[in-house]
């Protein structure tokens, strides 16, 4: 039995006397620890509140153990795992064993498969280890996994693992990426799901009419507005630090000449996909999401929100020290490991994407209604990977460095004949592709069993932020119900403009890819915006209960994209013993609502507008109040729900007061007379978006007076500068310019034909 308070750190500790030092360990072990013999290893975990300074400016986050990330949790397969979650908070946490195959109820998702961990109490999870390889773990507790809450899980081989290979006896560095801010995670949530673009100026991807003048892409702009198509971006938020154990920098100093290493990579950010370089040559990948892949050699890869990679970097030269760079995908930061001593190896810097480049495509495979024209595509390529990324970037050419003259080294010729036919060549170099990864073993599932067969359309609205799987989010759709012992294949298709990583708990799937039998196992799969992925697994009996199956973009999965399989006559869980009242606060994720306020103090007037809104109900208000001469004021209220996939109709009910002092009434352009001295009306109207994102407005009040209006706010002349407007058949028309200083704060000034010009401060919430 091993006990552990604190985890010891990533075990780099062989590297000053590897050759003896793994003689000396193999002896100890096989003196002490026979080779057969099980240990039940336990972990306390302490969960606590503490301010953190990644950035020069302290900010609230969650620890684990008094570090960010938390331990590395170290196992051999065979272990039991018992780990005590002490939290030492006011809130409830939880943690999930991603990748483990763990007992329902150990599984750690609150309220679906374990009781959450309530405020200053402990919570036991026990398991046995019956896997090897390299998975983690992190809070299923709302959005605390931005907070700090996750960590590395190490499962080693028993050492007379049959399938123990020459890579298994290599030192090894555990690393984990994260993605960090300095805002409030809620408060981040609510700014995606109120449609402030305050993360797109931050990184420079607003995708401004001026910006596509000045490109030479206005025709785009204009073409992708046509489709009401918003502006793209790879990753919805701005981070102000990528990290790599918790820190921007790491290094392995005592390295030389031909020494190997293997990384053990776990891609624990909320949000943000990597690309992964190296400076000294090959990246050789022999491992994906905690299974052995037969190993294959390439220049670059990109490591998807939640994934897992084990691979070997060779040091090619004493005296140097080379760069294993973790780059952000939207090029906006990056995290570095330095291999060996000396003169730095740096890589060049990945150039800025091309948005508008990006666009010019998206454009090609939208239709007007929204949609996606799917590719046709070989299954599990990673489809899209090289071309759109490298589209976006404008050609990444070599990012090799400044002295990549030398001559790259090369794997043993052992891995050569594995990887030959996978090299797919693109300006000299070797994208890591789904297609790439081969089994060593077969990983057919059994026949003659019944198959279930699911289509899964990954869809969305990024204005709203809603993210949903064929229409609906998670809180609208029953469970699915499957069967033990059948096959499940789902059929994935991304109809977004977003990539989107899908976790499944509770099971390994098979990727189907060109390999076919050897088609190879994984936890997670990235699917590319219009590609098409094949997964499919066996439904056994010891994984009886409900299952979550979820984009593990921290933010898509909060806002609905998800589902839950549940096997039929599982048996109750004894951690929740109130199933019903127990999946409401599951479902309560998608069902949040939240509040935006836009409130113009000008010199002219007071104006503004207000929603408060979940995923389909939404109240709305508008109001102006005049000053002096223009004494009076104008208000609408309305409640109404937002229907379709796209979400661009809404129909409402509401009520309209108006009050214009020395104003008796005047003819609208249907020749009805409208009353402004003093009115108060009930009103039945819908809104629709329209091409080049115009919102149309028709409604009838309780007086039988029509009103057509055409609207649009928000309007980019620059990634500050924006414009608005709005007309109508009553004869009122208005006109603004807002300058954004902060998230809160813009400069702004109107003409409206009641109102008149006017300046002033615009706040905004």
């Amino acid at each position: 039995r091993r006990r552990h308070g604190l985890s010891c750190q990533h075990h780099f500790f062989m590297f000053r006397f590897p050759h003896y030092f793994f003689l000396l360990f193999c002896l100890y072990g096989y003196v002490f620890h026979p080779p057969a013999q099980a240990e039940t290893v336990e972990y306390d975990l302490y969960v606590r509140n503490t301010p953190v300074n990644f950035t020069g400016t302290a900010r609230p986050a969650m620890s684990i153990n008094g570090s960010i990330p938390g331990p590395v949790l170290h196992f051999t397969e065979g272990d039991t795992a018992v780990i005590r979650v002490h939290n030492m908070m006011d809130t409830e946490t939880s943690f999930h064993w991603h990748g483990l195959l763990v007992p329902n109820d150990q599984d750690g998702v609150p309220y679906l498969t374990s009781a959450p961990v309530k405020p200053h109490a402990t919570h036991t999870y026990t398991f046995p280890i019956i896997q090897n390889g390299t998975y983690w773990y992190h809070s299923h507790s709302g959005l605390q996994e931005q907070s700090g809450l996750y960590g590395a899980f190490v499962v080693h081989k028993r050492r007379n693992d049959p399938a123990r290979r020459a890579e298994d006896t290599l030192p090894e560095y555990t690393l984990v990426l994260s993605d960090w801010t300095n805002e409030n995670p809620n408060e981040v949530n609510r700014k995606l799901h109120t449609g402030s673009d305050w993360f797109s100026i931050r990184k420079g991807s607003v995708q401004s009419y001026w910006e596509a003048l000045r490109a030479g892409y206005l025709g785009t702009k204009l073409t992708s507005e046509w489709k009401r198509m918003n502006p793209m971006d790879v990753s919805d938020v701005y981070y102000e630090r990528f990290l790599l154990n918790g820190s921007p920098h790491a290094s392995l100093p005592r390295l030389k000449a031909g020494d190997r290493v293997r990384l053990r990579i776990v891609n624990g950010a909320s949000s943000t996909y990597f690309w992964l370089r190296y400076s000294g040559g090959k990246i050789l990948v022999v491992a994906s999401d905690g299974k052995d892949v037969v190993p294959v050699d390439v220049d670059r890869m990109i490591i998807a929100v939640s994934e897992t990679y084990d691979v070997i970097l060779t040091v090619p030269e004493t005296g140097r020290a080379f760069e294993f760079q973790a780059t952000a995908e939207d090029t906006t930061g990056s995290s570095s490991l330095w291999l060996g001593h000396g003169e730095k190896l740096p890589l060049r810097p990945f150039p800025k994407l091309n948005y508008f480049k990006n666009m010019k495509r998206m454009n090609g495979m939208m239709t007007m209604g929204g949609n996606m024209k799917m590719m046709t595509m070989g299954s599990g390529s990673m489809p899209g990977m090289k071309h759109m990324n490298h589209n976006m970037s404008g050609g990444m050419d070599s990012p090799r460095a400044r002295g990549m003259h030398m001559m790259s080294m090369s794997s043993d010729s052992s891995h050569g004949k594995h990887h030959a036919e996978d090299m797919q060549e693109d300006e000299g170099e070797v994208t890591l592709t789904y297609d790439m990864l081969r089994s060593p073993a077969r990983t057919n599932l059994p026949s003659g069993v019944p198959v279930k067969e699911l289509h899964f359309q990954l869809t969305g609205n990024m204005n709203r932020y809603v993210w949903s799987i064929n229409g609906r989010t998670l809180s609208e759709t029953d469970r699915i119900m499957i069967r033990e012992g059948q096959n499940v294949r789902i059929i994935l298709t991304n109809n977004t403009m977003m990539r989107h990583p899908m976790h499944l708990h509770g099971h390994f799937f098979r990727l189907v890819n060109r390999h076919g039998d050897f088609s190879p196992l994984k936890f997670t799969v990235d699917i590319q915006p219009m590609a098409t992925q094949v997964i499919e697994f066996n439904a056994a009996e010891k994984t009886r209960g409900n299952w979550f199956f979820h984009c593990h973009i921290l933010y898509h999965m909060m806002s609905g994209m998800g589902r839950i399989f549940t096997y039929e006559d599982s048996p109750p869980n004894p951690q929740l013993p109130h199933p019903r009242q127990a999946l409401q606060h599951v479902y309560a994720m998608d069902r949040k609502w939240y509040l935006t306020v836009n409130n113009d103090f000008a010199s002219n007037g007071n104006i503004g507008d207000l929603e408060f809104g979940g995923t389909r109900w939404s109240i709305q208000g508008e109001w102006q109040t005049g000053y002096k001469e223009t004494r009076g004021y104008e208000a609408e209220a309305r409640l109404g729900r937002y229907i379709g996939e796209k979400q661009w109709l809404y129909p409402y009910i509401g009520m309209d007061w108006t009050y214009r002092k020395g104003e008796s009434g005047e003819r609208n352009m249907f020749r009805q007379t409208t009353r402004k001295d003093r009115e108060l009306d009930g009103t039945l109207g819908t809104r629709y978006t329209l091409p080049l994102l115009l919102v149309a407005d028709a409604r009838i009040d309780t007086d039988g007076k029509v009103r057509l209006q055409l609207e649009r706010d928000d309007i980019p002349l620059t990634s500050r500068l924006r414009l608005s407007f709005s007309l109508n058949t009553d004869r009122d028309y208005s006109v603004g310019l807002h300058y954004i200083l902060t998230p809160h704060v813009s400069i702004s000034t109107n003409y409206d034909n009641n109102l008149h010009w006017g300046v002033g401060l615009m706040l905004t919430y």
